[in-house]
């Protein structure tokens, strides 16, 4: 193993970087001598640092960059089961996966995050209305323990839910057991269509939703008035072989296809990303979309992850960085949701990259983010002045509705609020102290909010 050097480390967010001994093993041996031998801040595991925030840092101590563990060690392509190590890619799987008619059971908006990294975080997708979160489909894991052990884990286990979104805190994942997602080819079939205001799209979800595997609307979070929360809704699922055309289409269905777009320079204008200019984008986006439009067939990657095109997109927001701030209200709590995105409309946050989703039944994660309710996610330049203090404001309103932020995004969130919005919390403390008394698994998340 490569001797550890000090680097300085951050999320996808690129706020608040600190410094960490960045040790990457090469095999279980090695993950485990990293682990017994991490030092007194203890260690975290890492993937391909794409939590927006703190959660993959560890000030200090030591960070295990798991990227060189990602061996695909078995497919059963008769059942669609899996066994990988945790850092592999989800790029890798689909990879792999797809000319054999199989694909990864969610995916969040980027294909570039670990199966280590999607289960400590219990990534949601398009999708979770239907199909849950990442942790639903996993039907086992090994974990490496602050111990020195590795233990497999198998569902319905008190050790299963609390890794499920526990952020790496109860240990290292090793190797994961999955089951995936049957498909025909490697398209879309694509529905989009214009709502007016946020009650028309919130009438248009509620009603129709629960025809479509995969649900997105991209919410103008600038509109004001008889326009406040205007959308372009994009629903879709996996297009069947007949749904496409004859030629090279048809006869090479499964390909995987994307492209990529050159990267924006290392440092933007910091004035790039105002109000005004985030105003016209939002115009011309909400402009261009089609009032309505059936069945277009779309490549996988552009229907879910159209930024990967875009190496190092994060790099826009100039040097500050970016905030993402995500948060769920119950259903019921509709009004709360009125009220977030008129404040935020009011305020002016300059944010183009918002989008709306509906969650369907809670995981059983402890800390897992989804309960069934209306998820909003947004983009926000770090250096927007009172942003700090605005977002308190938001949280107190989310807690108040029975609400919750998302810890794979967050770097700023109160920990006095914390237990109001993750009712497990006082459970995941519970089995962290009997599992790592000494405290080796940690992160300035954990350090943060008393995880």
């Amino acid at each position: 193993m490569p001797a550890p050097r000090t680097v300085p480390v951050t999320g996808w967010g690129r706020t608040a970087p600190t410094a960490a001994r960045l040790i990457r093993p090469r095999s279980y041996e090695e993950a485990a001598d990293a682990v017994r031998t991490c030092g007194a801040r203890g260690g975290i595991a890492r993937g391909l640092g794409r939590a927006y925030g703190d959660a993959a840092q560890n000030a200090g101590g030591a960070v295990l960059d798991m990227t060189g563990l990602d061996r695909i060690h078995a497919i059963d392509a008769d059942t669609g089961t899996l066994l990988c190590d945790a850092g592999v890619s989800l790029h890798r799987l689909m990879e792999v996966l797809l000319p054999l008619g199989w694909f990864v059971p969610v995916t969040p908006g980027t294909r570039y995050v670990t199966v280590g990294g999607a289960i400590g975080a219990d990534i949601h997708g398009k999708n979770h209305h239907v199909s849950g979160s990442f942790s639903r489909h996993v039907l086992s894991f090994e974990l490496l323990t602050a111990d020195g052990g590795v233990h497999s884990v198998g569902r319905g286990t008190p050790l299963f839910d609390a890794t499920c979104g526990g952020m790496g805190l109860t240990g290292v994942i090793l190797t994961v057991t999955l089951q995936l997602q049957p498909v025909e080819t490697a398209l879309m079939s694509v529905d989009t269509e214009r709502a007016a205001d946020l009650d028309d799209l919130l009438a248009r979800l509620s009603a129709t939703d629960h025809h479509y595997r995969y649900s997105v609307a991209w919410i103008d979070l600038l509109a004001r008035g008889a326009s406040l929360g205007r959308a372009v809704l994009t629903r879709g699922d996996h297009a069947p072989l007949d749904a496409l055309p004859a030629g090279r289409g048809r006869r090479h269905p499964l390909a995987f296809r994307t492209s990529r777009l050159p990267a924006p320079p290392p440092l933007l204008p910091e004035g790039l990303l105002t109000r005004r200019t985030v105003g016209w984008f939002n115009e011309l986006w909400y402009r261009k979309a089609p009032r309505a439009r059936v069945g277009q067939l779309q490549s996988l990657a552009a229907f879910f992850h159209p930024l990967d095109g875009v190496p190092h997109w994060n790099r826009v927001y100039g040097r500050g960085g970016f905030v993402q701030y995500q948060f769920v209200v119950g259903y019921g709590h509709e009004d709360a949701l009125r009220r977030i995105v008129a404040r935020i409309s009011e305020r002016r946050c300059p944010s183009f990259l918002a989008v709306l989703k509906r969650f369907g039944d809670a995981d059983p994660g402890w800390l897992s983010f989804p309960l069934p309710g209306w998820t909003l996610a947004l983009d926000i330049p770090a250096g927007l002045p009172g942003l700090a203090a605005f977002l308190d404001e938001l949280d107190e309103e989310v807690a108040s509705a029975g609400g919750r932020v998302y810890l794979a995004k967050d770097s700023r969130l109160r920990p006095d609020l914390l237990a109001a919005m993750y009712p497990r919390l006082d459970d995941f403390r519970d089995l962290r102290a009997q599992l790592d008394p000494h405290g080796v698994f940690v992160s300035d998340l954990a350090r943060r909010l008393s995880l």
